[in-house]
């Protein structure tokens, strides 16, 4: 692992949804961390909560126009850009809206807590780990080489296009 991280895969490699998805998972990961250890039903867990509810929204929806998830011509099985992790914007979505559900209609702790805690470990934990196979940013992020991460900055560096990339996926 390479300390500092290579901050050129997030600001020159990355377009702005990936770094408002990068951004949102990661705050999200800590605050999770913070709402499973604080009292459940007290003020602050319900407040952390909605900003955790809020961030993994974001995080889902952002996650679906990052479209071809690696950079080092690694050729993952896409369609229309999209690849197999994006299996979890669905998944995460369901399990949000399941645990707000479970709490807010059903009044049910485990109707709430069950749904969440498995967005929490598929989202981040699982779909997290799988961003640092061979190739894909945050494997680049943290264990690239520079030479090659300037290289692929002159061949894919493009900046931030959310606005493009968005009119092009109400286009198709």
């Amino acid at each position: 692992m390479q300390w500092p991280p290579n901050w050129e895969v997030f600001t020159e490699l990355s377009d702005l949804q990936i770094q408002l998805h990068w951004a949102t998972a990661t705050i999200a990961f800590l605050l999770g961390l913070i709402i499973f250890s604080l009292p459940k039903g007290t003020v602050p867990h319900k407040t952390m909560g909605a900003i955790y509810a809020v961030l993994m929204i974001t995080t889902a929806i952002a996650a679906f126009f990052v479209r071809r998830g690696d950079v080092s011509g690694l050729d993952y099985l896409s369609l229309k850009g999209m690849t197999w992790i994006h299996i979890f914007v669905p998944l995460t979505l369901f399990g949000i809206f399941g645990g707000l559900w479970g709490i807010l209609v059903k009044k049910d702790r485990r109707a709430h807590s069950g749904p969440l805690i498995g967005s929490y470990i598929g989202a981040l934990i699982i779909a997290g780990a799988l961003t640092f196979l061979p190739g894909r940013r945050m494997q680049l992020f943290f264990f690239g080489e520079p030479e090659r991460i300037d290289e692929l900055v002159e061949e894919y560096g493009r900046g931030a296009s959310l606005i493009g990339d968005l009119l092009a996926v109400l286009v198709q």
